[in-house]
């Protein structure tokens, strides 16, 4: 009987099908069909043509103004950190610049190219040196900054957190330790030339970053000297060269804002600079440079922006050319629009 019954049902047909998965269909929706109204235009050869010869309009005169602008832009840069080591020196600068008993006062002339109208803008410019670097850019507590309660939080501010004998430092971290410290001054004939180094910062972190009760305690007094010193009876809103500093770059080569000469030069005039070479650049092979300029109305000297801008303009000039010329020459039969999947089913059902 089993075996009868065994026969009786392998033979008895194909077994019962498996349940069949939910096979409705989903409710239909013009957005999840991306069905709304939208914007499909058809790039014919006229419609391509028109784009690019516009954007080579457009595009050509901001080159062009750009390039003017910067060119009216007269800027003296000086590189003076190998200039002004002693040349018995030259072999062991690091030792040289280590040296508080070595006299780092170095003279340097300046001829100005073109008359050169007030302000004129100093800058330290350096080359090299990364501020960008994670645990460097990490190094330092804001809250610190702008709130003299809080001194004593110096989180994140390793290695320059407290002193030897665990008091708190203001400002703490790396950056703040390592503020630029050369100093520059300026003559013209008989005539010192003054740097106003006011409002040189932002006035936005002058207000809201850095505190007007916060003064720098225990900065600058361990046994490895990192930059400047600041004023400890000047509040840090008012050190606005610890807080142009304190603004970090993002690149290797920068420029920060040393301060203003109110003054016009003429051409030919001589300047002599009288400049202490205090900053360390020579243990990274950093260069440092001096640099005097004007502005205009797009900022400082940056051919960049307007060779960019010519590029791009003059590029689109020429594609529209070359595409006006093929048209002309061998013209292409445009398909029919009605064809196109959205014109031809507009429902989507």
């Amino acid at each position: 009987m089993m075996n009868q019954a065994g026969g009786s049902t392998s033979g008895s047909g194909d077994a019962a099908p498996a349940p069949r998965r939910n096979s409705k269909r989903p409710k239909y929706s013009r957005f999840t069909q991306q069905e709304l109204p939208a914007c499909k235009p058809i790039l014919t050869p006229q419609w391509v043509i028109s784009v690019f010869t516009l954007i080579g309009v457009i595009f050509i005169p901001i080159g062009v103004a750009s390039l003017l602008a910067s060119n009216k832009v007269v800027e003296i840069v000086d590189r003076y950190e190998t200039e002004c080591v002693p040349k018995n020196m030259t072999n062991d600068k690091v030792a040289y610049i280590r040296n508080a008993a070595i006299d780092k006062t170095c003279t340097r002339t300046l001829k100005v190219p073109k008359d050169m109208d007030q302000p004129i803008y100093v800058y330290y410019q350096l080359d090299n040196f990364y501020q960008n670097h994670r645990r460097y850019v990490k190094s330092r507590n804001d809250a610190q900054l702008k709130d003299a309660g809080k001194a004593n939080e110096t989180d994140s501010c390793d290695p320059e957190k407290t002193t030897a004998d665990g008091s708190p430092i203001v400002p703490c971290g790396l950056i703040a330790w390592s503020l630029f410290n050369d100093t520059y001054r300026f003559t013209l004939g008989n005539k010192n030339l003054s740097v106003n180094k006011k409002n040189i910062s932002w006035k936005s972190d002058r207000n809201h970053k850095f505190g007007k009760d916060v003064y720098p305690k225990n900065f600058q007094n361990g046994t490895l000297i990192g930059g400047a010193k600041l004023d400890p009876n000047k509040s840090l809103s008012e050190q606005e060269d610890l807080i142009v500093w304190m603004r970090t770059a993002a690149l290797p080569t920068f420029r920060k804002l040393y301060g203003r000469i109110e003054v016009d030069l003429k051409e030919n005039d001589t300047i002599t600079v009288t400049l202490e070479n205090n900053y360390n650049t020579y243990s990274f092979n950093g260069k440092k440079k001096l640099v005097l300029s004007t502005a205009s109305w797009l900022g400082g000297k940056n051919d960049f922006l307007g060779i960019a801008y010519l590029t791009v303009g003059g590029s689109c000039f020429f594609l529209a050319t070359a595409f006006t010329v093929i048209y002309l020459v061998k013209p292409r039969k445009l398909g029919d629009p009605s064809y196109l999947s959205w014109n031809r089913n507009p429902s989507g059902r």
